[in-house]
């Protein structure tokens, strides 16, 4: 796996888990004045999070034997 692709999906992966624990944990996100929603966890964790595991199976080898 070329190194470009790990850092990718750790950090895909990471921006996943920190969206997932504020969803868990309820933790209040306040940008220039503005309270962040709950809901937008739920996008910022799902989405990173199927694009990580995306790339990941991508970058494994074929089960089709090529003749």
């Amino acid at each position: 796996m070329k190194p470009a692709l790990i850092v990718t999906v750790v950090f895909l992966s990471l921006v996943a888990l920190l969206h997932l624990l504020r969803l868990l944990f309820g933790i209040g996100v306040t940008v220039n004045g503005v309270v962040v929603p709950m809901w937008v966890s739920l996008f910022g964790c799902l989405g990173p999070a199927a694009l990580a595991v995306w790339l990941w199976l991508e970058q494994r080898p074929s089960s089709e034997s090529v003749t």
